[in-house]
Parts: structure tokens; sequence; C-alpha cells
């Protein structure tokens, strides 16, 4: 068996506004009713973190609980635990429609730190960014220049950012050229 490694194997820029990859992480597509009182239960059960609202992202460390549609919720655990957490969801939901599929190997998660991150993602963006309509916890699916992409504020200054693994490379160099480039003031 070979050994996972991650889509950008822990490239970093460093600079006032760092762009890293964050390594392996768990990730699971569970698809189902985000109503259904067994589903909430498990998912905050394998995660370890509430359930979020609308919009919004609940995350701590290498856990984390996505809200990505309607339907559609994104688990996040550490990725040696996906397989396990994948069984505790089958055990719960059985007998009910759903589906829970590992992603983790077809995802890139890059972490956007400093002090004009909330600028440096509003450059490459079509979201609305201001802190008054962009905080903390919230949560946007968009696209980050020519792909698709989604991302979250971890706190005033980090925001954390998912893409597909076949254009990682692509939206980290994106990334770094925008941070790069400096901030512009906008939101000052």
């Amino acid at each position: 068996m070979s050994n996972a490694i991650s889509a950008l194997q822990g490239r970093m820029t460093p600079g006032e506004v760092t762009i890293r990859e964050a390594g392996l992480r768990g990730m699971i597509i569970l698809r189902g009713d985000l109503g259904n009182k067994k589903l909430r239960s498990v998912c905050k059960t394998v995660s370890g973190v509430s359930f979020p609202e609308q919009g919004h992202a609940n995350c701590i460390d290498e856990r984390g609980l996505c809200w990505m549609s309607p339907d559609e919720l994104l688990v996040m655990v550490p990725y040696g635990e996906v397989a396990d957490a994948i069984v505790k969801i089958d055990k719960a939901l059985k007998g009910q429609h759903y589906l829970a599929e590992n992603v983790s190997d077809a995802r890139a998660l890059i972490m956007v730190e400093g002090s004009y991150s909330r600028e440096v993602l509003a450059k490459l963006a079509p979201a609305d960014l201001h802190p008054d309509s962009f905080q903390p916890g919230d949560f946007r699916r968009t696209r980050l220049g020519q792909v698709a992409a989604a991302f979250w504020m971890q706190d005033e200054d980090t925001f954390e950012v998912i893409c597909f693994r076949s254009v990682a490379e692509y939206a980290f160099d994106l990334l770094a050229a925008s941070a790069k480039s400096g901030p512009v003031g906008h939101f000052s």
C-alpha cells in the first residue's frame, strides 16, 4: 500500500500574508436530510463540533462541519479517522436515504493567514467579503479565479480554502500572487 501524500506536499509562501498547504485532512461529503436528528447527532459525534447553520462552518483544529448546500455537509476529521467516521455514519443512518463519501484524497486544503488575508481572497472570489458581511465562521462555495473553491474564516486573519486536488497548484499560486501584490486598502 502506498503512503498518502498531500496535494502540495507542505508548500508554503511566507510573508505578511502566508499561504500554506494544511496537509492531509479527512473530508467526508455527506448528502441527506440535514434536518434529520440522527444525521445531526452522528455528525456532532464524529466531528466533535456543533452542527452549523446555513452558510457557516464550525471547525476546531482538524475537526469540523461545513454547510455546503441544503442537502450537503462537509465533515472533517483527522485523515486517519475517515474510515471509522464513515462506519459510524453508516451505522447511525442505516435504512435512511443518504450518501457518505470519503473525498480526502480528492481535495486540498490551503491556509491564508495574515493581516490582509481578507483582501487576498476578495481579489479572487466573486463574494462579498466586507467585514459587515463575512465574519469568522461564515462559509462560501464560490470560485477563485477559474476554479471552484470553498472557504471559511477561522478568525479575523485566517481563512481555510478547499479546492479540488487537481487544481491545488493553480489555486495556491493564485493565492500567493494575490498576497504578494499586497493590500489595496479596500476594507480599511
